[in-house]
């Protein structure tokens, strides 16, 4: 199953990137740009398999691949999937940097999902700010800003 789950999600990419003129489907563009859908659904096929590092990878491409200032919640979204993937491996630092870029997307955004994960985020990063992190700290003080704000 992880290998044909793997295969299926490389043919997807080799599909997108092998006639990257070809006209897309309306319902391919739900999500944005097509390339931005497979990474990010890429990245679930590899959370999926417990590989967090890919997955980490993918969701960082999925965002980094939608153009600039638009789709902000879902840009933020993916990157929220990412930082938690950089928490399953142990990486806070990663994952405070990655969480100040996706509220800097979530400026102006108002969604009930962006509440939820900067709620979750403070919850997650409770451990952190307790053995004084000071980056657990600053994000956290961000998060409260942004909570009260929205």
């Amino acid at each position: 199953m992880r290998r044909a789950a793997l295969a299926e999600a490389e043919h997807a990419r080799v599909l997108l990137t092998a006639a990257p003129g070809d006209e897309v489907p309306f319902w391919a563009l739900a999500w944005g740009p097509p390339a931005a859908s497979v990474y990010s659904r890429t990245a679930k096929v590899h959370e999926t398999l417990g590989d967090y590092r890919a997955a980490a990878e993918q969701y960082a491409l999925a965002a980094s691949t939608r153009p600039t200032g638009t789709y902000a919640r879902i840009v933020a979204l993916d990157l929220v999937a990412g930082v938690e993937m950089h928490l399953k491996r142990g990486g806070i630092e990663q994952a405070c940097a990655t969480w100040h870029r996706a509220m800097d997307h979530m400026d102006g955004v108002r969604s009930v999902r962006t509440r939820k994960a900067v709620t979750r985020m403070r919850s997650d990063l409770a451990r952190f700010r307790a053995r004084g992190l000071r980056c657990a700290a600053e994000l956290d003080e961000r998060a409260r800003d942004f909570l009260t704000g929205t």
